[in-house]
């Protein structure tokens, strides 16, 4: 049976003139239209292909990936208001419908909104709501502090910046321990700082330990955050480079990469230092 609003892996069963199909299990053949058919591709090939409902109720399937499939969060662009709601741009021929009753403020053509991709169990019809507090925090908390986790940006509050963790829990990183420009939408990786006995979860940007880095070392750092986590500066830039980046001498800067990359909190390449993840 296959996933609809997912990427599935299907079997090439016959070519017609107007597309192939492919095995779809239970749900019979699915038409994949020629227009998303790749050259080369033949029967009995499986191929990865994106599932959803056309307007007459038919499983189609397209080469096409959309920018957030079911059970996912994006930030997209109404392009469409019509009397069934809003249509947003999520990277498929066919838009995808925010109904007015899904719709937390009434959404207005050429604005981004965070939504929630989901299906409806009752059509079968993928379509998105920007009610997206409901579908956030409603499983236990199985983090450990300094896990890796993977961050949609959600808003910004008085405190930092509200963000979404694993497609599960809001999060915060507060905003003094924000150095880089952090845009509505944005992908991102962080880590579980702390977990809160009011069950919120404070997240940081960086690893555990940057914050208590000293000296010449914790101002690189801080400088790399600021710039996004890489400064074309290096052991082999000229003295005249570091002083004006870093207002400290050559033989200083060289001292203090060394170190942060031996504490493998640093990559160096032949054009820069990278803070690692």
């Amino acid at each position: 049976m296959v996933e609809i609003g997912k990427i599935n892996t299907l079997k090439v069963v016959k070519e017609v003139d107007f597309g192939l199909y492919l095995d779809g299990g239970e749900d019979g053949e699915i038409l994949l239209p020629k227009r998303y058919v790749e050259e080369g591709t033949e029967v009995d090939h499986f191929i990865d292909v994106f599932i959803y409902v056309d307007s007459e109720d038919r499983l189609i399937a397209t080469t096409e990936e959309p920018l957030a499939e079911v059970d996912q969060f994006a930030y997209l662009k109404a392009v469409q208001l019509t009397k069934v709601g809003a249509f947003l741009d999520w990277g498929l021929m066919k838009d995808l419908l925010v109904p007015f009753n899904e719709q937390r403020e009434e959404m207005r053509e050429g604005q981004y909104y965070l939504v929630y991709v989901y299906l409806d169990e009752e059509t079968d019809r993928i379509v998105a709501s920007s009610k997206v507090n409901r579908y956030l925090n409603n499983v236990p908390v199985d983090y450990e502090e300094g896990q890796e986790v993977d961050l949609i940006v959600m808003n910004k509050t008085d405190l930092g910046v509200n963000v979404i963790i694993n497609n599960l829990h809001t999060g915060l990183i507060y905003e003094n321990e924000i150095f880089q420009v952090l845009q509505p939408g944005e992908h991102l990786k962080g880590f579980i700082k702390k977990l809160r006995e009011d069950d919120k979860i404070d997240v940081a940007l960086q690893p555990s330990g940057y914050e208590h880095i000293t000296g010449v070392a914790g101002d690189i750092l801080r400088k790399l955050q600021k710039a996004g986590g890489y400064i074309e500066a290096h052991d082999k830039s000229s003295p005249e480079t570091i002083k004006h980046m870093f207002g400290i001498s050559k033989k200083v800067f060289k001292k203090a990469i060394g170190a942060l990359y031996k504490d493998r909190l640093i990559s160096i390449d032949e054009k820069g230092i990278r803070l690692k993840n």
